[in-house]
């Protein structure tokens, strides 16, 4: 809904749809914690003027020391918390990941692996079992996890599950500055704050720089809200113009987000990374197929306790942001990186490369379990559940592939695509 002073509020369909409950209704502490946060932001938007970029909105919701919802002590994952990943889900995600390191290992005669956000632990546990079966544990596995009460998780449920592997893995808060192995990001790219923007309708493609306008984030009484502004981050304009959107898409105007950290995100990495393969599982689509019509609004969402919805000026610090990931733009990243470009292609075809199918017929043996995984699998793999929706893609420096090609990749490498 727009303002008379050009403001736009943001209406949330898990409060105006979603029954009354606890899990809509945050607990008083909970709510107090919020509150505290949403202080903190609109205490910046007050020093920044009057308004803040998104992505700096973003930031702080999500990583605010102490408060921010990856850096405070609330559950996240599984089913008491706000959202379920592959790991989670399926043991065979992280049996299918682990396939793919041991290639990466084998190359390099070791290494180690450094996963980014690892979540409950699953992955990790999961990877490091898999990889002591196949002779190639890694010399260590570290861990970057910006949040306390995730890496005090993950420190539980790795000794509870591998607790004569414990003493490889290692917690820290940048990565290693000479890492020789695999670098695992999964689902870690989708939420980096993005910066969002909108282009009115009838645009010419020759005029996108000169029409870009910037969501900005303004207080509202207690709460937030949005205005579309000449852009004030620098070189967003600029950024936006070389999408290179097509007329079809600009015919009707579009608003939607971009992330100008993933270069300097994947250049770190890259900086670091002496020999190996930095893998990446996530959400998104490759650029044409990102930016269209269809998606008019953008792709941010919000999740709070199994709720998916489009507000994140509610539930502040207490739900997770994100928006999915533009795989042309962690292309040429990686290549502005000096990375080369090892494989992209959709989940389904990275966990069926990897084995996927033998990972599951080595529990027939056990019809209980083969049932179990076998839901499992479907959920990773089917196109209307994760399998097309997800998208892998890595990059490689100083190693050479299997003369069969990379397993994750080998399937079906989708890289025109991009």
């Amino acid at each position: 809904m727009d303002n008379p002073d050009g403001t736009r509020r943001r209406l949330s369909r898990a409060m105006t749809d979603a029954p009354n409950d606890s899990k809509a209704t945050p607990d008083a502490a909970a709510a107090a914690h919020s509150a505290r946060l949403a202080s903190l932001i609109r205490s910046e938007i007050l020093a920044a003027g009057d308004a803040l970029p998104f992505d700096r909105f973003m930031d702080l919701a999500l990583y605010a020391p102490g408060l921010g919802y990856y850096a405070a002590g609330s559950g996240k994952l599984g089913p008491a918390g706000d959202f379920v990943t592959a790991p989670e889900l399926s043991p065979l995600f992280g049996r299918c990941i682990a396939t793919q390191a041991v290639e990466v290992l084998n190359a390099l005669g070791g290494g180690d692996i450094l996963e980014l956000g690892a979540g409950s632990g699953a992955l990790a546990a999961e990877v490091l079992t898999a990889l002591e079966t196949a002779g190639r544990l890694p010399d260590r596995y570290w861990i970057l996890e910006p949040s306390p009460e995730l890496a005090e998780r993950q420190q539980k449920h790795l000794a509870e599950r591998v607790p004569e592997l414990l003493a490889r893995v290692d917690w820290v808060q940048e990565p290693p500055s000479a890492l020789r192995g695999l670098v695992l990001a999964n689902e870690v790219a989708d939420a980096l704050p993005v910066h969002r923007f909108c282009i009115p309708a009838q645009t010419a493609p020759k005029d996108v720089a000169d029409a870009v306008r910037e969501i900005l984030v303004r207080a509202d009484g207690e709460g937030f809200a949005e205005v579309q502004a000449t852009p004030v981050t620098p070189g967003l304009a600029d950024a936006v113009a070389g999408l290179r959107l097509p007329p079809s898409t600009l015919t009707g105007g579009l608003c939607g987000e971009i992330n100008l950290r993933l270069r300097p995100w994947l250049a770190l990495l890259g900086a670091g990374l002496t020999a190996g393969m930095i893998l990446i599982v996530d959400y998104g689509y490759p650029r044409r197929e990102l930016y269209l019509p269809a998606r008019r609004d953008g792709t941010l969402l919000c999740h709070h306790r199994h709720r998916a919805h489009a507000d994140p000026y509610i539930h502040i610090g207490l739900q997770d942001i994100t928006a999915h990931v533009d795989f042309t733009a962690v292309a040429e990243s990686g290549a502005a990186a000096g990375l080369a470009l090892a494989g992209y292609t959709t989940q389904a075809n990275f966990l069926i490369g990897c084995g996927l199918d033998r990972h599951l017929n080595a529990a027939a043996a056990d019809p209980e379990t083969l049932l179990d995984l076998a839901a499992g699998a479907k959920q990773l793999v089917l196109p209307a559940a994760m399998g097309e929706r997800f998208q892998a893609i890595a990059f490689t420096r100083g190693v050479e592939p299997p003369a069969t090609g990379w397993c994750g990749f080998a399937l079906r490498d989708l890289r025109q695509r991009l």
